[in-house]
């Protein structure tokens, strides 16, 4: 099965949150008025699109409606996909230009860091790289061994030390074995503890110097792993994250398990971090480098996706 089909199941549930409740909307008005509006903002906000969000696109969808003098509600229809296209936001790709370069991958327990890197790895490693995962989540109890399974999975070099060594001492190592197995991306499982910001920005400021230091000028993404299926609470992680760290790109989890989908359109807007992978599953390959195109064409049903797929030479999925 073609990603873009999983991706298209996987957002069933938001379908029926969202897609189906704004379909039904729509069929029950015979003209464009402000009662349609105020009934398709109410069903944004209870896709957990988020007030702020829901508001903006329809206050766009009434400026469009008022150009394009809009008569017909299935046009209206039209019109806010267009516009929910807009408000997520464009992916970006990963900025791994150096050899190495170097992705920390940040997040609670529980949101998919740990199946997120593997997952990640097993794309590098399609494209052609030579990956290696530092387990720097030291303190977490089974951090390592679960990214042991998952980097064993992906065929990748895991580099790590016993559970509660120095984070910084991990990274240090994999740096030395990037640097002599000349790696082309090394990964780093950092923590992702919110509950104490000082001790998370420590802990990575010093990872970060260390990476300055043994890597300098090399290329660093750092990403944030957030699970779908808290909606909006994911928005409000994204932006206590945002105060603790640099971060680069968010990975969205999960998004097979939630009707809560439409918080993916207020992410961009609300903490303006794009959006650089999503997950649908559990296997290897449910996750891959996020396109904005798709997961509009996927939410609003358009297409069969029979036969599309991602393109790993050209990076685009395709038919």
């Amino acid at each position: 099965m073609g990603f873009f089909r999983k991706l298209k199941e996987g957002l069933s549930k938001t379908k029926g949150a969202f897609i189906n409740q704004m379909n039904e909307v729509v069929k029950s008005f015979r003209r464009v008025d402000e009662d349609l509006l105020e009934e398709l903002e109410e069903v944004m906000i209870m896709a957990d699109m988020g007030a702020a969000t829901a508001g903006s696109v329809i206050d766009e969808l009434r400026d469009r409606i008022k150009t394009d003098n809009i008569r017909d509600p299935e046009e209206v229809k039209t019109a806010l996909g267009e516009i929910l296209a807009g408000h997520i936001g464009e992916g970006e790709p990963l900025r791994l230009g150096t050899k190495p370069s170097v992705i920390l991958v940040i997040g609670v327990n529980g949101v998919g860091k740990t199946t997120s890197i593997g997952k990640i790895a097993n794309n590098l490693k399609k494209e052609g790289k030579k990956v290696i995962v530092a387990a720097a989540d030291t303190f977490r109890a089974a951090a390592i061994e679960q990214l042991a399974v998952w980097c064993d999975r992906a065929g990748v070099e895991l580099v790590r030390q016993n559970e509660g060594s120095d984070p910084a001492s991990v990274v240090f190592d994999a740096i030395a074995a990037a640097n002599k197995r000349q790696a082309d991306v090394l990964i780093i499982d950092t923590a992702g503890r919110l509950h104490n910001k000082s001790n998370l920005m420590e802990e990575l400021a010093k990872i970060n110097r260390i990476i300055s230091r043994e890597l300098p000028g090399a290329d660093r993404e750092t990403l944030l792993v957030l699970d779908s299926t808290t909606g909006q609470n994911a928005v409000m992680q994204a932006r206590k994250f945002k105060e603790a760290a640099d971060i680069t790109g968010l990975i969205l989890t999960k998004l097979d398990g939630t009707a809560k989908g439409g918080a993916v359109f207020s992410i961009k807007s609300e903490v303006d971090i794009p959006v650089k992978f999503i997950g649908v599953g559990e296997k290897i390959d449910d996750m891959r480098p996020f396109d904005a195109d798709m997961f509009v064409k996927a939410l609003l049903d358009e297409g069969d996706g029979a036969d599309e797929d991602y393109d790993e030479e050209d990076g685009e999925y395709e038919k």
